[in-house]
């Protein structure tokens, strides 16, 4: 298919304006196409030629004008409208659509619990071309009224209120202008919780079979979501846009959610089927906040090319955490943040494929370079730089700002500079150098602090800076207890500019026992301890008050094994001293994570993994102890999940499964008892007839896909060749069913016999991508590589496979990814 090229884009946007669609959906007749018939209302300022685009299974008909065009003409996706003369026109185009099983375009799932089926959209970035016909780009905003028949029984949602007219006929309110990646449907057989609040419609959904799971979560989900609205109604001065507030929790979902205007989507394990830590109950408020800042900022104003995708996201990250910070009983969502999130922008921003938060214009020519940007760098960099902004500029500053911006681009299109002049306006500040310095250029910048001894002046702190990025940060100061040792005592916390403009700090008195380089993680920077102050980290790591500092210091712990500035195996015992004391929950959490996939899984060689899973086992049995009594479910829920996941021996966790407990709790839910039964897939402890009988257990959506892990998981040959068929010479899989079936075929516990499959991927996955397309690639890419194939071989293969073949840039990007995570893994093997 054709991709969008900026400049096409801006030639089109010259010569037309866009005033309406009216679009009706036919969803009764069958279950592989729809039928699709839309209208669009469109002015041209001048004589000219141009093109709408759609993906059509059959082109019935178009009509300009009342003039019959030929279907045949369509090329590729592309209809030509040429000859428009200058003035109003309305186009007609009739066709048939396909369904989607990719999680593209108009998406079709029957629930394997209880047969129903559901429809939803996902037109982002361009697969609105997948349900009508659509001059597709973001800076063409338009009305748009949709109508929908459905099979009786079901209900349909969208941008605005629905409204059933009887005879499986629903009218959608027409919106206000919006672009047409926003267009939202979403229609079946929903179980929905609703209310009303500011004198709008709220609304939950879910499948029919999660609704005592939704129903049970509902009063958090919607006092989050009232808090977040009436926050948002405090720091903005426009009002929310839109006509209702619906938030539909849908199967087989690519991304968390997705923020159509007045339908916000979900993937829908948000609907949580088995215990979850406090932790993930924050992720899904997070996400709910995080969804909400779009209304204004990405539907309200919106990009007008994907060069600044960022403006979207980057202020949806921040907003999200901060508000949620400030309105709901989640108040440490920035530990979260720090110890989980911004590592993926870290990781991001040190791999070949880095680019800036706002990229050149010129570095994102097209739709297909665009969707490459959706990354850790767009999400946690961009949203670490405005919370390093809002501490240089001051929050009464930034919302100006923010509200100037929204005055001054309400339903249209804005840019970069648009929003660094809304910002100027309200601040002394130079706020385009700021953009300059953090948005304009790529790369991490490294903090390392050398420390002077005390004196009659004072101790002395000089930061060597690697990079030039300006920063403020705060300094904390810590000192040994006097009657504790093990204990550390807050001294001082001061703020410092980067670079230091004169000389080293000067602070009173002796020097302290640890010194920690952005306390309190405003900015965005690996930090580095000098030796004492690790050596005190060391001892007393968990003793650090302030739970966000303890996950500075483990970041900088992290980014050091990464560097090959500390030795694995160091992490390793750092882990194990402090985590059985550690209270955070994220913060366990995000070492065990980093300990069990990173560490034990890629940087250690076969010889040394046995170790490194004894000591995350000891690490789990000592969580497991300690929250005996009951008082802190989620910790001990992320020891029992940890436990089963490094397990080297089956008796033990084949015990929890045969008892349906854990000694002393939980008991086993469906999440559990497919995690144990994995991890004795991966052992050789069962067989399939295991497998068989736990999904008749749970025949659920996910049911399915866990056993498609575990049997992917089995350490035989007829099973992995089943399941690389599946994956790669048949097309049926979803998106889902595809992930979980990669998820499990590779295990590090498994090398030798899968080592004939390393070198089959870099072409039956260029293959696959060819045949499948975008969203099934980056699944490829992400979940099926040779992820534990650390060695020269399977690096040769790959970048001869990078060199050789003409990839799908979504394929391509993820290849270089892997590929250079896989040479830091044998660096740090090496070293």
């Amino acid at each position: 298919m054709s991709v969008l090229t900026r400049d096409e884009a801006q030639t089109r946007a010259q010569l037309i304006d866009v005033h309406r669609y009216t679009v009706a959906l036919d969803l009764t007749t069958g279950d592989e196409t729809f039928e699709s018939r839309a209208a669009i209302q469109f002015t041209a300022r001048a004589a000219g030629d141009t093109f709408v685009e759609l993906k059509p299974a059959l082109l019935r008909s178009v009509t300009l004008d009342g003039q019959s065009l030929d279907p045949r003409t369509l090329d590729q996706n592309r209809l030509a409208l040429t000859g428009l003369t200058e003035g109003e026109h309305e186009l007609r185009v009739d066709a048939t659509m396909r369904y989607s099983r990719t999680g593209e375009g108009m998406h079709r799932f029957t629930d394997p619990t209880d047969g129903e089926t559901y429809v939803y959209t996902q037109m982002f970035l361009e697969d609105v071309q997948r349900v009508f016909a659509v001059f597709d780009q973001p800076d063409l905003k338009a009305v748009f009224a949709l109508s929908v028949t459905a099979p009786e029984g079901w209900t349909v949602l969208g941008n605005g209120i629905a409204t059933d007219e009887g005879d499986g006929h629903w009218s959608i309110a027409p919106t206000p202008p919006i672009s047409t990646y926003l267009v939202a449907v979403a229609a079946g057989p929903w179980h929905s919780v609703r209310t009303e609040h500011a004198g709008l419609p709220f609304g939950i959904h879910c499948r029919r079979s999660l609704a005592p799971h939704l129903d049970a979560d509902a009063d958090e989900i919607l006092t989050i979501t009232r808090a977040c609205y009436d926050r948002y109604h405090e720091k903005f001065k426009e009002p929310y846009p839109f006509d209702s507030y619906d938030q539909a929790f849908v199967p087989e979902f690519n991304a968390g959610a997705m923020e159509n205007p007045g339908l916000v989507t979900f993937r829908d394990e948000f609907v949580y089927r088995s215990a979850v830590t406090d932790t993930e109950r924050q992720t899904r408020a997070m996400v709910i906040a995080h969804e909400m800042a779009h209304m204004w900022f990405g539907d309200l104003v919106t990009l007008t090319w994907w060069d600044d995708i960022w403006l979207n996201e980057s202020f949806a990250e921040y907003m999200g955490y901060q508000t949620l910070t400030e309105a709901t009983r989640h108040t440490d969502t920035w530990v979260a943040f720090g110890i989980d999130r911004k590592s993926w922008g870290y990781d991001a921003d040190q791999r070949p494929s880095t680019h800036p938060v706002a990229p050149d214009p010129d570095a994102v020519p097209d739709t297909a370079s665009a969707m490459l940007n959706f990354d850790g760098i767009s999400y946690a960099k961009g949203a670490s730089a405005l919370r390093q902004l809002v501490a240089w500029l001051g929050e009464k500053d930034f919302l100006a700002g923010i509200n100037t911006h929204f005055a001054r681009h309400k339903f249209g299109n804005a840019t970069l500079a648009d929003f660094i002049d809304s910002l100027a306006a309200s601040t002394d500040r130079d706020v385009h150098r700021w953009a300059e310095q953090w948005l304009r250029t790529s790369g991490v910048d490294t903090l390392t602090p050398t420390i002077g001894n005390g004196s009659e002046a004072g101790w002395t702190l000089d930061i060597a800076q690697r990079g030039n990025r300006p920063h403020r940060i705060a300094v904390g100061a810590y000192d040994r207890d006097l009657v504790d040792p093990g204990q550390l005592t807050p001294r001082d916390r001061f703020e410092i500019d980067i670079p230091q403009q004169d000389g080293p700090t000067v602070r009173p008195g002796r020097r302290p026992d640890l010194v920690v380089l952005n306390d309190g993680d405003l900015t965005y920077a690996k930090v580095r301890l000098d030796e004492r102050s690790w050596a005190t980290a060391l001892d007393s790591l968990s003793a650090i008050p302030d739970p966000l500092t303890r996950a500075v210091v483990w970041n900088a712990a992290r980014d050091m094994v990464r560097d090959g500035e500390l030795a694995p195996t160091a992490y390793l015992d750092a882990a194990r001293t402090h985590l059985p004391r550690e209270s955070d929950l994220a913060v366990v959490q995000g070492v065990l994570a980093f300990a069990a996939t990173q560490i034990a899984d890629r940087y250690l060689g076969p010889d040394d993994r046995p170790a490194a899973l004894a000591t995350l086992t000891s690490i789990c049995r000592a969580l497991i102890r300690r929250t005996e009594d009951g008082n802190a479910p989620g910790l001990r829920l992320t020891a029992v999940r940890h436990f089963i996941s490094a397990a080297t021996q089956p008796d033990g966790i084949q015990d929890w499964l045969n008892s349906d407990s854990v000694p002393g709790g939980p008991e086993l839910d469906p999440e559990l008892r497919w995690r144990i039964l994995y991890r004795l897939a991966v052992l050789g402890a069962v067989d399939d007839d295991a497998i068989a009988a736990e999904l008749t257990r749970d025949p659920s959506a996910t049911g399915r896909e866990g056993a498609a892990r575990c049997r992917a998981a089995l350490p035989d040959g007829d099973a992995k060749a089943a399941a690389w068929d599946r994956m790669f010479r048949t097309d049926d899989l979803s998106n889902y069913l595809f992930t979980a079936t990669a998820q499990g075929f590779w295990q590090p516990e498994q090398a030798d016999l899968v080592r004939r499959y390393v070198p089959r991927f870099y072409t039956d996955a260029v293959e696959l991508a060819d045949r499948r397309g975008p969203a099934i690639a980056e699944c490829a890419g992400r979940y099926a590589f040779p992820i534990h194939a650390a060695d020269e071989e399977s690096l040769r293969l790959g970048e001869e496979c990078l060199s050789a073949a003409d990839l799908l840039p979504a394929l391509r990007r993820k290849l270089v990814d892997q590929l250079d995570d896989l040479r830091r893994a044998l660096r740090v093997r090496e070293g």
